[in-house]
Formats: C-alpha cells, structure tokens, sequence
C-alpha cells in the first residue's frame, strides 16, 4: 500500500468542503476542530528495506508543512534493522481557515464568515439557514442584497394580495423572482409567522399561493357542440375558473376530455358541450354548482392515472359516467398499447364494478406491463360511435 500523499489530504479536504464541512458555521462554535487525518506511513519492517524512500517521503512532508498552515504529528516508530525512528502519522488543521488555504478557498472561507454576519444582522431568524446551507450562502452572494429586501417587505406587508409584477424594490423584478424562487421559499419560511404561510401550496408552481400573491387566474376552455346554444357566435372560449362558476349555459350534456385536440374535434351535439385541456386541474370544476344536474361524461387515458381522475370527478360530481374508458374500447385498440410512465396504486373507490376491474387489471399488469392506452390513440370512428350512443355526434 502507497503511502499518503498532499493529494490525497487536498482530495479529502474538496469533499468536506463539497459537503460544507470546511465553513466556520456561526452556531458550531469551532465544534469538531482541529481537524486530523491520519497518515499511511512507513511501517516497521518498511523501514530498513525502503529507507531512502522514507526519508524521502518525510522530508516532502517536512517541506509541505513549511509551506502551508498544518501541523504534522510524529511518533517513533521502532525498526529491529535500523533502529527508532520519527515518522509523521498525522495531519491537524487547528481551524477552518488553515485547512480552507491548502486548497485554495481561504478568500471564499472569508467571504462566508463576512455574508453570515450582514444576514444574520439584517435577519436574525436566518441563523439556523446559514449554518445548515454553507454553500448556498457562497452561491448567492451577488443576489443577497436582493433576497434580503424581498425578505423585509414580505415581513412589513404579509400575504400582500398583489402580483410579483407590481413590487417596487431597488434591482428587484419579475424575473428575478422567478429565478430565485426556490431559495426565496426557503428564506420566508425560516422568517414568517405560520399564519402567513399557506402549508397547502408548495414548490415553485406555489409560491405567489403559498405567500399570498395574486396569480394568474386558471382557466378553463370549452366549446358548445350545438350552434343553437354559441354566445355571440362563438363556439371556442376560454375564461377565468371563476366566470365558469358564475355561468348558467343551457346545456344538457357535457363531455369533459384531457386530450386539447379531442375537444377540438368532437362533432356538434345537440345540447352538449366539451371543457378539455384540464388534465388533473379537474377541481377547478368543483366550483361550478351549475353542472351538478347535468349529464357528463368524462373521458380520459385508458391507464391507472385516467381513472384515479375520473374517481376525482365524481367527487365533485357523482352522476359522472366514462366513456370510452372500457375493456372493449382497450381490447380493440391493442395494436396502439403504450407504456404509462409513472402508473398509480392508489385506493379508488368511486368506480363502477366493471371500471374497477379493469382498473385492477391495469395495477396489477395483468394485461401488459404499466399498460396505457392514450385517448387520441382511439380510431375516431369509433369515438363517433361511442357519441352516438349518447344520443349525439354529427
């Protein structure tokens, strides 16, 4: 076995820093210092058969300690050829900052030290952040002005019922929001009150939720099947969730699909409507009371996830039926079976008997591994056929 190298101690000392170790955390109190790595060094009976190579290798490590900030620990070691000799068998860095220069992050190891101090100044509960992400800290510093004064208006004005676009801090923009709105999430939920934080909106996609900025309101497109019912001639709208709710179309029967270009191309109906392009924004439905006593039909992907949604709608909405969401329908379109990515196990527990058949089926793979038949893989002579039987399709 070779014995230790400066290499191998500068390689051990860019994993600790990979993982933080190396940063003066501002709550450790110098907790796990001086620092020691021990050193393979010549064993006894090495001694008398290697000894130049020895000497050797303890005067290169004589030579590093001169030059850097460590100190080497010795002991004698006893050979029966040529008798006690000192050997290093250690390295010990006495603080952060020594071990930090032998690989070139002293300036960093400062910089950490002085960017813990302006935070924990300026915001105090940021303590505990700092000491748990020390590479964070180093990562953000251009952008730590910033944060801290999105950090101070979110605290002088909680849950602020404006959109992002309409703060007006120095450097401060949309964009840079945006860019940042992970760690920002971090950040505020270390120094907000609880009753400003809403626990049910999380990650980037809930961010302007969870701290109470407006969003862009959802959205829900439809069209009317039937030219009798279009509103000023139009057939194709799409409005705010909100509007849906307040809406009292005289409709009879509404097909609901995830599929954008089946809603585009289902046939007229009399008295019907399609809503589509919702995928699992179904409950954006859930709001609309005026759909309680209408027929609808609900036709996903024939795989574990299209009927976890259909079991979603009929909370909302029990008198949901599925359609083409069938064992014949999966059967006859066998040529075009594809693979669902990520299938479901989940408990359902508002399908029919038949649709939990099938369901089970498809989680236990009975019928094919993750088995997934998407809905615009369904001849669209058949999609005709399965509407006429609804009483509609033109």
């Amino acid at each position: 076995m070779s014995w230790t190298e400066l290499d191998e101690i500068k390689a051990r000392l860019n994993k600790a820093w990979a993982k933080g170790r190396l940063l003066r955390s501002p709550l450790d109190n110098d907790d796990g210092w001086p620092l020691r790595y021990p050193l393979r060094h010549p064993a006894a009976g090495e001694l008398g058969s290697r000894f130049a190579e020895a000497q050797t290798w303890v005067q290169r490590w004589c030579t590093h300690e001169e030059k850097h900030d460590f100190q080497l620990e010795w002991r004698d070691i006893n050979s029966r050829d040529i008798g006690r000799n000192e050997l290093p068998v250690a390295i010990r860095f006495d603080c952060p900052e020594d071990a930090q220069a032998l690989i070139g992050k002293r300036r960093d190891g400062r910089d950490y030290t002085q960017l813990c101090a302006q935070i924990t100044t300026s915001c105090p509960d940021l303590l505990d952040w700092c000491a748990r992400k020390p590479l964070a800290v180093l990562e953000l510093q251009p952008a730590w002005p910033r944060l801290l004064n999105v950090i101070h208006w979110l605290c002088q004005h909680p849950r602020p019922g404006v959109y992002i676009r309409q703060l007006e801090l120095p450097g401060v923009d949309t964009k840079f929001i945006e860019a940042h709105k992970k760690v920002l999430s971090e950040l505020l939920d270390e120094v907000l009150p609880g009753k400003q934080i809403n626990e049910d909106a999380r990650g980037v996609s809930g961010f302007e939720q969870r701290y109470g900025f407006l969003n862009k309101p959802a959205q829900i497109r439809f069209r009317l099947l039937d030219p009798n019912l279009y509103i000023q001639e139009l057939s194709d709208l799409q409005i705010p969730v909100t509007d849906f709710a307040r809406l009292t179309l005289p409709v009879q029967q509404i097909v609901i699909t995830e599929n954008e270009i089946n809603g585009l191309a289902l046939p007229n109906m009399p008295g019907a409507m399609v809503i589509f392009g919702l995928g699992y924004g179904l409950d954006s439905l859930k709001q609309a009371n005026w759909l309680a006593d209408k027929t609808i039909h609900y036709w996903g992907d024939l795989d574990t996830h299209g009927f976890a949604m259909l079991d979603q709608l009929r909370s909302y909405f029990p008198q949901t039926q599925s359609l083409l969401m069938d064992r014949a329908t999966l059967l006859t379109h066998e040529p075009l079976w594809g693979e669902e990515p990520k299938p479901t196990r989940k408990r359902l527990s508002r399908l029919t008997d038949h649709e939990q058949a099938l369901y089970e089926d498809l989680c236990l793979d009975r019928l094919a591994p993750a088995l997934r038949l998407e809905q615009e893989r369904i001849g669209f002579e058949h999609v005709k056929a399965a509407l006429a039987g609804l009483g509609g399709g033109t």
